[in-house]
């Protein structure tokens, strides 16, 4: 009985001492979305997440054939739709990547990687609690090709090309900034000089 109370007693307090471990992390950085998750937060995240998608999800294989068309769809998907927050590498790099709690993960790693193809299918479709990722399925079975189109093309990040990059970045939403600068490009080019002065403007 005396050896029970002990264990308990020092379950309590490692309990104890962990809780007072985060509140002082979080005290610390005043739970700013700057700061970066620590390694026990890291793998309580993704513990849960892993025990949040049901068995017969994570079992899933990919239905679609791997093909350079469905790649070429897909990259074009990413790079309108994902990069904002992944960058078209895949890296995470990202104004927004790098300014949310937890950070953009870097897909491109074996984290990520490893994930079977029903685990990345099931984030893409519903998302992820508490993080920034958001759930893109519908509930129609027929408008599911463009996550699986989307499985294959982050299985295919680590090994992307240059030219696939620069065919992404003309592929990306542009700011009404950008498209105004874009234009005044074009008009110089095509023997509008008042544009000239215009397109040399700086701003933020």
């Amino acid at each position: 009985m005396k050896k029970i109370c002990v264990l308990l007693m020092l379950g309590f307090l490692a309990t104890l001492g962990v809780l007072g471990w985060f509140g002082y992390q979080s005290y610390t950085t005043g739970f700013s979305a700057k700061a970066e998750p620590n390694e026990l937060e890291v793998l309580i995240a993704r513990q849960v997440r892993h025990l949040a998608i049901p068995y017969e999800n994570r079992r899933l294989r990919n239905p679609l054939p791997l093909t350079q068309d469905l790649l070429k769809d897909a990259r074009a998907h990413f790079a309108d739709h994902c990069a904002a927050c992944h960058a078209n590498n895949g890296s995470g790099d990202t104004v927004i990547g790098k300014n949310v709690y937890p950070k953009s993960p870097d897909l491109r790693l074996p984290d990520t990687q490893t994930m079977s193809d029903g685990e990345m299918f099931f984030i893409i479709q519903n998302g992820i609690r508490f993080t920034a990722m958001p759930g893109w399925g519908t509930g129609d079975p027929a408008k599911d090709r463009g996550s699986w189109e989307l499985v294959h093309f982050i299985r295919h990040l680590p090994s992307i090309t240059e030219e696939e990059l620069q065919e992404m970045a003309a592929l990306n939403p542009k700011t009404k900034h950008e498209l105004e600068e874009e234009s005044m490009i074009d008009q110089f080019l095509g023997g509008n000089d008042a544009a000239a002065g215009a397109t040399g403007a700086h701003r933020h």
